[in-house]
């Protein structure tokens, strides 16, 4: 019996520090993108590394194990770039950056963070592609990027997303044609792509998640688009584009 109670209190010490490393971790990782950060209203003075765990620091919520599950610094008056290092905090569901000024790229890691629900960027100074890697978070519901600076094409792993119910990536700089794969997106409610610079027409696909699927709303106005889209009387309550060019 004894052998058995001294191997129970073993586990328990293991699966103990296991969390406590976890969480140091986490801290770590927090830490080190609060020094990447400008902070002129000493948001994140609470972000202490001496301290145990993150859990007790402003902005910052943990679930029962002292994980890291949200980061919520919207409007928040920071300023500099996304650190790779976020891609480690596996269990985060929700990372709420919004109204910043934050720079540089979309850390192509952050396609790790496998029980992510929300990511909101939007109304940020972001540049370049969106990851493609953001196409494997099976459990993301609102990918939200609107009013950066972001460039390139629309990844077509977007389409694996079928959790997803608004994608909202207005007022970029996108280019390209709309991916015919977003139209697996079942559950989709929103999809606003205007303000870019993309060509072509609206794939039938895309289209057919007024009857197939959830859609209310498709704003593709002030793009580069071909051709027109005419409202559906079923679900969608606005679909949205520029007139149709005459010449």
């Amino acid at each position: 019996m004894r052998p058995k109670l001294v191997a129970a209190a073993v586990l328990t010490s293991l699966l103990s520090h296991a969390i406590l490393a976890s969480c140091s971790t986490d801290g770590d990782i927090l830490y080190k993108q609060r020094l990447a950060w400008k902070d002129p209203n000493n948001v994140l003075q609470s972000w202490d590394p001496t301290l145990a765990y993150p859990c007790t620091w402003f902005h910052v919520t943990c679930n029962m194990n002292n994980s890291v599950i949200r980061v919520d610094l919207g409007n928040a008056g920071i300023s500099g770039p996304l650190l790779p290092d976020l891609g480690g905090l596996v269990n985060l569901q929700y990372l709420e950056l919004y109204g910043n000024s934050l720079i540089g790229p979309i850390p192509a890691i952050l396609g790790n963070l496998t029980n992510l629900i929300s990511l909101d960027l939007w109304e940020n100074l972001l540049t370049g592609p969106i990851p493609t890697s953001l196409g494997t978070i099976s459990t993301l519901r609102f990918l939200r990027l609107y009013q950066n600076n972001l460039t390139g094409s629309i990844p077509p792993s977007l389409g694996n997303l079928t959790s997803l119910q608004e994608l909202k990536l207005e007022k970029n700089a996108f280019s390209g044609s709309i991916p015919s794969s977003l139209g697996n997106l079942k559950a989709l409610r929103f999809l606003k792509l205007n303000e870019n610079m993309l060509t072509g027409t609206v794939p039938l696909e895309v289209l057919s998640l007024a009857i197939v699927g959830n859609l209310t709303e498709l704003n593709i106005a002030r793009n580069n688009m071909d051709g027109t889209v005419r409202s559906s009387e079923l679900r969608v309550t606005a679909i949205i584009q520029d007139e149709l060019k005459t010449t």
